[in-house]
């Protein structure tokens, strides 16, 4: 059994795969930290200093009483709250993920596309024949 798992887990897809598993989380990091730090702050100044991940609404009040400040200050007291701010923040990666993986498969496509335009066409014979060729239809023409 441990030998059938060895070649199973050996083989060049799941190799492959492990490899596309462990980038994409990477990936995925960087998006999140991308969406976070980068992209939804100036979006949040410009709509008034929004900070999107402290969005909320709080469906329960906590222990210590509202209003709350922060996600962060709602949690601390026990309050059950409806995140949607770090909702949207999600979206907005799922978004641009999906975009990216979109790039990825298109230029696959159009690579396997172009390796089969290639296998269909026909070489072009060597030179010496294309002259044997035209002789011969000279000869025939004569």
């Amino acid at each position: 059994m441990l030998k059938e798992f060895k070649e199973f887990a050996m083989r060049g897809n799941v190799v492959d795969m492990a490899v596309g598993i462990v980038i994409g989380a990477a990936f995925g990091t960087i998006v999140k930290s991308f969406v976070d730090d980068v992209l939804m702050p100036p979006i949040g100044l410009l709509l008034g200093n929004v900070d999107f991940s402290d969005l909320f609404v709080v469906i329960k009040e906590g222990a210590a009483g509202g209003p709350y400040a922060t996600l962060e200050a709602a949690k601390e007291a026990g309050a059950v709250t409806l995140n949607f701010g770090a909702f949207f923040n999600t979206i907005i990666s799922f978004v641009i993920i999906a975009f990216a993986v979109f790039l990825v498969i298109k230029a696959i496509n159009n690579l396997q596309r172009q390796e089969e335009e290639k296998e269909e066409t026909p070489p072009e014979p060597p030179r010496e024949e294309q002259l044997l060729t035209e002789i011969r239809d000279i000869l025939k023409a004569r």
